[in-house]
C-alpha cells in the first residue's frame, strides 16, 4: 500500500494530498510518528481544505502531546466539512484530555446524533458523565451501549461498578456475573463476586 501510494506523490495537488493523507494514516497506524507527521504536512500543504489531511495532522500533533494544537486542526477540518465524524470524535477526545468536559460532551452528543449506534461514542458519553459525577446518566449511556455490544465484559463490569456505587447490589451482582461469564479472568470482578458471596 505504501509503495502504491508513493507513486501518486508527483501528481497534481489534490491527488498528492489524498495519497499523502493515506500515507500519513498508514504510518500513524504503524506508530511511525515522524513519517506520519511528514506526510500529514505534505497533505495539508497540498490541499489546505482536505478535512482528512487536517484530521491526520491533528492526530500526529495529539500523539506528540499537544492537545490544544490538535484541537485547532480538528476544528479546521470541521470548518471544511461539518460532517467529518473522525475530526469531531478526535476533537471530543482532545477536549476530554484538556479537561474541557462540557465541550467534549457537546462533541460526543453531536456525534451521537450523526452515529446513534456507535459503540465508541456511547462509551465516551458514559465516560464523560462518570467524570462529571453523574452516575445515573453514565448508567443510561452504558445500558444503550450494551444493547449495541451485549457481550463486552469491560462495559458489563463498569455497569456493575456503577450500580455498586449507587447501592443497588442486585443489579451490580447481575452485571458482574455477566462480565464474569464472558471474561472469567478479570481479577477485580472475581474479587467483587467473592466479597458479595461472603456478605
Amino acid at each position: 500500500a505504501l509503495e502504491t501510494l508513493k507513486m501518486f506523490e508527483k501528481k497534481d495537488s489534490r491527488v498528492k494530498s489524498a495519497a499523502a493523507t493515506n500515507l500519513s494514516f498508514l504510518y500513524y497506524l504503524g506508530n511511525e510518528l515522524e513519517q506520519a507527521t511528514n506526510y500529514a504536512d505534505l497533505a495539508v500543504n497540498s490541499d489546505r481544505y482536505n478535512p482528512a489531511a487536517l484530521t491526520n495532522k491533528g492526530n500526529t500533533v495529539f500523539a506528540n502531546g499537544d492537545c490544544e494544537k490538535a484541537a485547532e486542526f480538528y476544528k479546521e477540518a470541521l470548518r471544511n466539512d461539518s460532517l467529518c465524524t473522525e475530526a469531531l470524535y478526535n476533537l471530543g477526545l482532545a477536549y476530554k484530555k484538556l479537561n474541557r468536559i462540557d465541550e467534549a460532551l457537546d462533541c460526543f452528543l453531536k456525534l451521537h446524533a450523526i452515529l446513534p449506534n456507535s459503540a465508541q461514542v456511547l462509551y465516551q458519553l458514559a465516560s464523560i458523565y462518570q467524570i462529571m459525577e453523574d452516575p445515573n446518566q453514565a448508567i443510561e449511556w452504558l445500558l444503550q451501549l450494551i444493547s449495541v455490544v451485549p457481550t463486552d465484559p469491560q462495559v458489563l463490569s463498569k455497569l456493575g461498578n456503577l450500580y455498586d456505587i449507587e447501592g443497588d447490589k442486585s443489579q451490580a451482582f447481575h452485571y458482574y456475573c455477566e462480565s464474569y461469564r464472558y471474561f472469567p479472568s478479570n481479577i477485580e470482578v472475581i474479587e467483587w463476586l467473592g466479597a458479595y458471596y461472603i456478605d
